[in-house]
């Protein structure tokens, strides 16, 4: 049986499987990520901060959230929730999304 930080760590690698069509990078490099929260019955929670605030490609990647976070074997349903606080800035993106895009 695996433990909790183990199952964290697995979603985090799905996660960063999810390439955000408008950027080319993932959400995790591009700091979408805000909290991930599996509970006891398998339910997986992802909440996630975009740039633009209705965004039209959120129904999208919302599905390819789901989709990656299906893979790790403890989970049994994926939530996925868009929010507004706090809001993205680059400030979180990786230093690895930063250069890749020219961002400094």
């Amino acid at each position: 049986m695996r433990t909790a930080e183990e199952i964290k760590n697995d979603i985090i690698a799905r996660l960063a499987t999810v390439i955000d069509p408008e950027f080319q990078m993932d959400v995790v490099n591009m700091g979408f990520v805000e909290t991930i929260d599996l509970d006891q019955d398998g339910i997986c929670l992802v909440e996630l901060t975009l740039e633009i605030l209705g965004c039209p490609l959120t129904g999208m990647l919302a599905q390819m959230v789901k989709d990656a976070v299906m893979k790790v074997p403890e989970v049994k349903n994926v939530d996925v929730e868009f929010i507004t606080t706090p809001r993205w800035t680059r400030d979180r993106m990786s230093d690895y999304a930063k250069v890749t895009l020219g961002v400094y």
